[in-house]
């Protein structure tokens, strides 16, 4: 049966379409450290931002909408290290909030 002493797993919610945004879009912004000009996929962070503000300010969340329009001023900056990685933290950012709401902590 179940050990009481066995370490706990933690628990990740399922993902919803929010959720599924904010994992995608750190994806995306982790593959820029390997190609930092690819527009297409600068394009993509661009577009799942926006999407990520829409569907966190319908849900009433407040930081999520804010901090998405702050990274897409960062998406639009030249390609450069430090702007992945504000990309990638953001992103990172993003997830530990929709992980915050869902677990019932916001």
């Amino acid at each position: 049966m179940n050990d009481p002493n066995a370490p706990r797993q933690s628990r990740q919610p399922l993902l919803d379409p929010l959720g599924q945004l904010c994992a995608d879009g750190k994806q995306a912004a982790e593959y820029l450290w390997q190609v930092p000009k690819d527009a297409q996929v600068r394009q993509q962070i661009l577009d799942m931002l926006t999407q990520i503000g829409i569907a966190s300010a319908k849900q009433g969340r407040r930081e999520m909408p804010k901090l998405a329009e702050e990274l897409k001023i960062a998406a639009q900056a030249s390609p450069s290290p430090q702007q992945v990685e504000l990309l990638v933290d953001g992103f990172d950012r993003l997830m530990k909030l929709w992980q915050a709401a869902k677990s019932g902590l916001l």
